[in-house]
């Protein structure tokens, strides 16, 4: 998971450093909205290992509860 949210975070970064280094308002446009997009991907994939972490730990729980 981080792998995949670092990866998105890199192009998000990218996306804004195009977009300060242009001097065109619809490739800064376009450059700020990848990178808003980048960052909700990271976003996404950070709450979706969250998710899944506290499901597989419910799950773990449940098992040593009927062990018991």
């Amino acid at each position: 998971m981080s792998t995949h949210h670092e990866f998105y975070l890199e192009r998000a970064a990218e996306a804004r450093r195009d977009a300060d280094a242009t001097q065109l308002q619809n490739v800064r446009d376009r450059c700020l909205r990848a990178a808003e997009a980048w960052e909700q991907m990271a976003a996404r994939v950070e709450r979706t290992g969250r998710m899944r972490a506290e499901t597989e730990a419910k799950k773990a729980a449940a098992l040593v509860a009927e062990a018991h």
